[in-house]
């Protein structure tokens, strides 16, 4: 699971990564509004814990511009502010839970859990690309109406490259997303399945589906 933390006070954000880290989520955190709106915007995050109180872009209104782009990413807001009026804001504005500061470690972790727990519906269960269905409720792919025979990994990172076309994905991102780990630059784990993909599809005569894009990663392009 991965976790866009938005919290502008570093202790607060360091003691957050550390305790989803121990809870085997990936965490990322980014110290301002804007930045925070982008990650949003631009990757694939499962939950996003967003402090109210940032600079410039209050999470106020990364939560409203957020949801007014689509975003579907459950929300979890955190505030110095415990009155009803404040919690009503940060619901209104399309948080999906609001958690007021000092917070017990498991009460954070509870109530992210629970707020996993009804983003978990599917959005959207089955997406397309360039001649690619991937139905996620039923793990079938397929090219051209042909199936794709493809192991438990290879599903999930043809379906991260077809839910994202059109954008590229760096091998950090899809190694935090597919394998849940830091990525440390020396590992060609994302290469290496990229181009078992490619045999696959190729096969199927998709051969240049998905593009390399230098300096970045892979993604497979817009039609």
């Amino acid at each position: 699971m991965r976790v866009l933390v938005i919290e502008d006070n570093l202790p607060v954000a360091q003691a957050v990564r550390t305790l989803l880290a121990a809870r085997k989520f990936a965490a990322n955190v980014v110290t301002d509004g804007e930045a925070g709106l982008d990650h949003l915007l631009r990757q694939c995050y499962d939950a996003a814990i967003v402090d109210v109180g940032l600079p410039g872009m209050d999470g106020f209104a990364v939560a409203r511009a957020a949801r007014a782009e689509g975003v579907q990413t459950p929300i979890l807001m955190l505030t110095a502010h415990d009155a009803v009026e404040d919690r009503v804001a940060g619901l209104d504005c399309g948080a999906d839970d609001y958690l007021v500061k000092p917070f017990a470690e498991e009460e954070l972790i509870a109530r992210l859990r629970a707020i996993l727990r009804r983003g978990d519906r599917p959005v959207v269960s089955v997406v397309e690309a360039r001649g690619v269905r991937v139905d996620v409720g039923a793990r079938v792919a397929s090219y051209a109406g042909t199936p794709i025979d493809l192991g438990a990994t290879e599903f999930r990172l043809l379906e991260m490259l077809v839910r994202n076309a059109g954008i590229a994905l760096s091998r950090a991102q899809i190694v935090e997303r597919i394998w849940d780990y830091d990525f440390d630059g020396s590992s060609n784990i994302v290469d290496v399945y990229v181009s078992q993909l490619r045999r696959k599809l190729k096969r199927l005569g998709a051969g240049n589906l998905i593009e390399t894009v230098w300096g970045v990663g892979y993604r497979i392009g817009s039609p």
